[in-house]
């Protein structure tokens, strides 16, 4: 790179040149028909990317967060039970949105790098009557990689609806949300959908959205209610002017750009390369003597990786070391172990060439620093496993 670092953080990544091309067009109305058009076609768009045909999709000026937190407000009243299933730091930010909303939470955690057990899952749906669970399907706090599709038939089978939080996973990692019965799956704009920052997107099941149709109370937030956004959805997909508030128009001009490159690809591929691209990634770190957080490769993300920091080694001076190559990774986030390990995201435009020298800066940073490692070793392992993918 020539001119800026190589943005190797998990979200915002690095975006595709026609992304940021679209993002700087010139701004239109809201209303305009051709703007009207992109919205109606990003909607269109995001039921190929969640395998989600019969979904009702959402794209709000917003975060991640908010988009947890209209999920939350328009399917939960007070006093209903929930069931927070979490892998880390967002799974606990689940539980604050929830407890804020008045519900009644249990939140499942497994020991720091394991998932929690289907059994013990289904033990606590057995107890009670939950309303809903939430399974966050990739946690950018540790890198771990949550299957939802049995947690989503247990779900079902016990009349309780499912929220994934897909922010590191939409467009990353397998999803087929219709098939697999989840109620609500959702992300934000700056993962590995590619898009700048300022986009919370959700798709809802028509379970859900009978749901929240027929809840009893009113809605406590006003920018999160379904009643403001959904005939302003509904418009734009049937190509008519709507207004609740203004939409982010660049933003989204962005997200059709990106949805296409996105469904041009083909969503299968795109999955199939980030695991190749994420497997040839840990054959590396694991050249370099260095132990990520999930306790098995099963469980470990093929968006991002957290990895610990080797002993002996500061994990302040690596970072500005790696910064100083050129290459920004992000470090810990989870309460407890911030600096014990770091992070290095891996999802959307990215490519073998950029593993190659996250992975470069990486392994001569450490032998700067003092660390034991024979040099070239990771990468050769890299470019190993990634030839036995072709």
């Amino acid at each position: 790179m020539k001119g800026r670092k190589l943005l190797m953080i998990p979200g915002p990544i690095e975006f595709e040149p026609d992304v940021l091309q679209a993002l700087g067009m010139a701004t239109t109305s809201h209303v305009a028909p051709n703007f009207i058009e992109v919205f109606g076609k990003s909607l269109e768009l995001m039921r190929d990317v969640w395998n989600s045909p019969k979904g009702q999709p959402f794209i709000v000026a917003g975060t991640g967060t908010l988009a947890m937190d209209m999920s939350v407000a328009n399917l939960i009243e007070q006093g209903d039970n929930v069931l927070i299933i979490s892998s880390g730091y967002f799974g606990k930010r689940f539980k604050d949105i929830f407890d804020g909303y008045g519900a009644n939470t249990t939140i499942l955690e497994a020991p720091l790098g394991e998932a929690v057990s289907l059994d013990l899952i289904e033990k606590e749906l057995k107890s009670k009557k939950y309303k809903a669970l939430t399974i966050t399907h990739v946690d950018t706090s540790t890198g771990m990689l949550i299957d939802p599709k049995p947690i989503a038939q247990l779900a079902q089978k016990y009349n309780t609806l499912s929220i994934l939080d897909g922010v590191c996973s939409v467009a990353g990692e397998e999803i087929n949300q219709d098939e697999w019965g989840i109620d609500v799956v959702l992300t934000a704009s700056q993962k590995a959908i590619g898009v700048p920052p300022g986009l919370a997107l959700l798709m809802v099941s028509q379970k859900a959205m009978e749901v929240w149709k027929n809840r009893k109370t009113p809605i406590p937030n006003y920018y999160s209610d379904w009643n403001n956004w959904l005939p302003v959805m509904k418009a734009y997909e049937e190509r008519r002017p709507s207004y609740f508030g203004t939409p982010a128009v660049n933003l989204i001009v962005a997200l059709e750009t990106s949805l296409k490159i996105i469904c041009k690809e083909g969503i299968e591929n795109r999955v199939k390369r980030h695991k190749n691209l994420a497997k040839a990634f840990r054959a590396g770190i694991t050249a370099l003597n260095l132990e990520i957080l999930p306790q098995t490769t099963d469980i470990a993300a093929n968006t991002l990786t957290a990895v610990y920091y080797p002993k002996g080694i500061v994990g302040a001076k690596l970072l500005s070391k790696i910064a100083s190559n050129d290459i920004i990774v992000a470090g810990g986030l989870l309460s407890g172990i911030q600096t014990s390990y770091f992070r290095i995201g891996h999802m959307g435009s990215v490519s073998p060439n950029d593993l190659v020298a996250v992975l470069a800066a990486l392994e001569r940073s450490l032998l700067e620093l003092g660390y034991d490692v024979e040099s070239g070793k990771s990468l050769q392992a890299f470019q190993g496993e990634l030839l036995k993918a072709k």
